[in-house]
Order: structure tokens, then sequence, then C-alpha cells
């Protein structure tokens, strides 16, 4: 692909909503809906969909976008007061044109800076004054960047505490072929049973039935490996010491309204995340945290 083509362009998406394209030379290419700030679409050099979106996805404020990469915060899990994994996923962004300082290759122009603040609407739940900017990036060789910072603006002097993750889904050929490298032996929080705690004995982590594990102190760097299509994803952290992996398995999925049946055999959610820990920040505080996608051969070995 010629880089005389449009690298950054703004278009309309399903139900006319705006959306963000953003190409590379080497024929990768990533959209993201200002809806949510979501990146719905990973392709290769192939046009393959690397990034998993449900047959039944709804495009429709106020319903969040099922699939892709979403934005959890300023919570993951339901509390009572805020819905489930935030209401931020739920906003439209707007594209920042004045961003901060923002270490980056020149080479590469292949990004869009968004930024969203509170709304009165929030206010009512959530009673706080923050700014939060998100740079989705795609590099020269194909790798999707995902830089969150979050900025406390109260004037008050109260701080405000949080939690956050990339809920992120990757399209797998079949679950029962893939496996995950990186967490086994570590501690993890089973949401399944009441958020007790366990380790993983076995070499990888591998999907038979529902998973809803939340695994602590993890990492930097994580491999989803896809046997069957020959591919491997390498999930890279800053900032997040948590990973969450999840899968509704079948009967879940079944009670999922915007998920088709047989979906849940077709994706894998592994996401960068600070759960475990809510963040704290103090007014005029930042907080960053990104996550990096690459796609490798699947001869790549996490060792």
């Amino acid at each position: 692909m010629s880089m005389k083509k449009v690298v950054v362009e703004q278009c309309k998406g399903i139900n006319d909503l705006d959306k963000i394209v953003l190409r590379v030379a080497c024929g990768f290419f990533a959209q993201v809906y200002l809806y949510g700030g979501q990146v719905t679409s990973w392709k290769n050099d192939h046009g393959e969909e690397l990034l998993f979106m449900s047959s039944n996805a709804i495009f429709e404020p106020p319903k969040n976008i099922r699939g892709g990469i979403s934005i959890c915060f300023p919570q993951f899990s339901s509390d009572g007061s805020l819905e489930q994994q935030g209401f931020v996923r739920n906003k439209i962004w707007s594209i920042d044109t004045d961003p901060p300082p923002f270490p980056t290759n020149n080479s590469n122009k292949a990004f869009v800076d968004l930024i969203l603040k509170q709304s009165e609407e929030d206010m009512k739940t959530w009673p706080h004054f923050y700014e939060f900017r998100l740079r989705v990036n795609l590099s020269p060789s194909g790798d999707l960047i995902l830089t969150s910072r979050i900025r406390n603006t109260n004037s008050n002097g109260k701080p405000f505490s949080f939690n956050f993750a990339y809920h992120t889904h990757f399209s797998v050929s079949d679950n029962s072929y893939v496996r995950v490298e990186g967490l086994e032996t570590l501690y993890y929080l089973d949401n399944l049973k009441d958020k007790e705690l366990f380790t993983d004995q076995g070499d990888a982590i591998t999907f038979e039935s529902e998973v809803d594990k939340i695994y602590v102190s993890t990492p930097t760097k994580i491999a989803i490996l896809d046997h069957e299509k020959k591919q491997t994803f390498i999930l890279r952290k800053e900032g997040l010491p948590d990973a969450v992996v999840w899968n509704p398995w079948d009967r879940k999925a079944k009670s999922i309204p915007d998920l088709g049946n047989d979906d849940y055999n077709h994706m894998v959610c592994v996401d960068a995340a600070a759960v475990e820990k809510p963040i704290t920040l103090k007014p005029g505080h930042e907080w960053k945290g990104t996550q990096v996608l690459c796609l490798v051969p699947s001869s790549y070995c996490s060792d």
C-alpha cells in the first residue's frame, strides 16, 4: 500500500456513527468509533480481522458495542451505583485537537487522539471532574497501541479512585485450539466462585468451559496462541498490573442478547487491567496505562 493513501480518515460508520480509520504502508488497518472511544476493527495485511465483533453487536447509543476493545472506567465490575464496566464506553468522545506532549515516532502518522470529560449526567452517579485522553496508534509494523491518560481536575481538593481495563476481544479460529501463556502459576480471583483466590497448575490457560478470572500482579507480556490459525497475539502492557481472562461459554452466551449463540467459540477476552486495587489520583495528578498488541507467527514461544 502506498503511503500516498490517507493514513487517518474520519468517516461515517454503522448507523451513521462517526469513526476514524487508520492505515499503514504494511497493509494493516484499524478503525475507532467516537462512540465509546472503541476500537472495532484491527486487520492484518491480508485483510483478516484480528478482533472479534459480535454477530449481534448493536451500534446504537446508549447500548455499548459488543466486541473490539472497549474502555472500562471508572469501574470494571458493578458495585450497585455505577453500571458494570463503567460509563465511558457509552459516551461520544471528541477528537483531541490539543493533546499534551506525547513521545512518538515522527515517521508514524497513523494515530488519533480522543478526549472525554465529565458530563452533568456523569456527576449524578460519579461526582468527579476528570479529563480522559486516549491515543489509538497503528505503528508502521501494524502493532495496535492504546494509551490512556486520566487526570483528576477536581477543584475541591478531593482525590478519586477508579478501576480500569482495556476489554479486548481477540478473534480466534476455535477456542479449543487457543492457549494463553504468561499467566500460569499466578494468583487469580475467580469471579465464578465469589472472587476466591486460586492458582493455575497447568503450563498455560486453555478454554473448556466458562472462564471469568482476574489475574493479579501479572507480567508485562502475555501471549495468546491460536494453533489452528498459526498465529500468536502478543499483549504488552504498562501501568496495568492485572489481567482479566473471560469467555462466557455456551450457556451464558445464550443469555447475552447482543452475542450470537456460537460467538463464544470464536473469541477470547484477555484484558490489560487495574481492577484488584483501585488507582487513586489526587487533584492535578495524571495516570497513564498502555496496551500494545502485535501479531507474530505461532512458532513464537513466550519464553
